[in-house]
């Protein structure tokens, strides 16, 4: 294999215009480089901080194309959407039960003031404020109730919660939509001793519905036999002479529809007897 030695080399030629063509093209990728450089984008739902050499200069980008100074700003992005952020959380009812709990809180920075969120906590504000406030708030307002209460007052229990974080974060530029407690869960002793205790309680219900139900039908009773006695008074009341002499009419109406021309009669030891007429008058 041939050896080249620096005099070989320095027998070629470079041709006629070639490094003013190089240099040419390292100028425009150079120009076009800069030009990137002082234009961006922020997306919908974001705001940009603008930073000049790292520090926030309080100017904010809203949505679409921007234009900053190359190498000396930097725009950095902050979503201004609505988020969601859920953490576990345990503390003690005011009479000392152990709750257990998830919250999910939603929250959305304030576009107004992102400059300053980012100046204060940059972009780790769910770490910074949002989790260990909501650790706070929870054992907080549960230490107001007891274990029972935060079962049957659930949605004050929620009202009081999220005024409270509310109160925190909006000084911080981070304003709460909602927020919502998934689920309390106690030690299975208390457990045990809520659902004995609601047992008995529907168990007295039940019981009290029997009562009343019983006694709904002794007065029903009641009220039946004092009607049927005041009828029979009003019958009776109504029974006059003519009104017997009219019942004896009838019935014997209809035994003569029914008679068949033969005489009735009773066969006793001295023979037939006729039959007489108990409601003819006497002579």
């Amino acid at each position: 294999m041939r050896e080249y030695s620096t005099d070989d080399f320095r027998e070629i030629k470079m041709p006629p215009g070639l490094g003013k063509k190089i240099i040419a093209v390292g100028g425009l990728i150079a120009v076009l480089i800069v030009l990137a450089g002082t234009v961006g984008t922020v997306g919908a739902g974001q705001r940009g901080v603008l930073l000049r050499f790292g520090a926030v200069t309080g100017a904010v980008k809203d949505e679409g194309l921007y234009f900053k100074i190359p190498f000396a700003e930097k725009v950095a992005l902050m979503s201004t959407q609505i988020q969601k952020y859920s953490a576990p959380a345990s503390s003690s009812s005011k009479d000392l039960q152990v709750v257990a709990t998830e919250v999910t809180l939603n929250y959305q920075l304030d576009p107004s003031r992102v400059g300053e969120t980012y100046r204060n906590m940059r972009q780790d504000y769910e770490s910074r404020v949002i989790q260990p406030f909501i650790q706070e708030a929870v054992k907080s307002t549960t230490a107001n109730f007891d274990a029972e209460q935060l079962i049957t007052r659930r949605p004050q229990v929620k009202d009081e919660l999220q005024a409270l974080i509310t109160k925190r974060l909006a000084p911080l530029g981070i304003g709460v939509i909602e927020l919502s407690i998934t689920d309390f869960r106690f030690t299975q002793v208390f457990q045990d001793s809520i659902e004995a205790k609601v047992r008995a309680v529907q168990q007295a219900l039940e019981a009290e519905n029997a009562l009343k139900r019983v006694q709904f039908e002794a007065q029903q009773a009641i009220v039946k036999a004092q009607a049927e006695a005041k009828g029979l008074e009003l019958q009776k009341a109504q029974i006059t002479a003519q009104l017997l002499e009219l019942r004896q009419i009838e019935v014997q109406r209809a035994a003569v529809e029914k008679w068949n021309g033969v005489m009735p009669s009773v066969v006793t030891s001295g023979g037939p007897v006729p039959m007489l007429d108990v409601f003819a008058p006497r002579r």
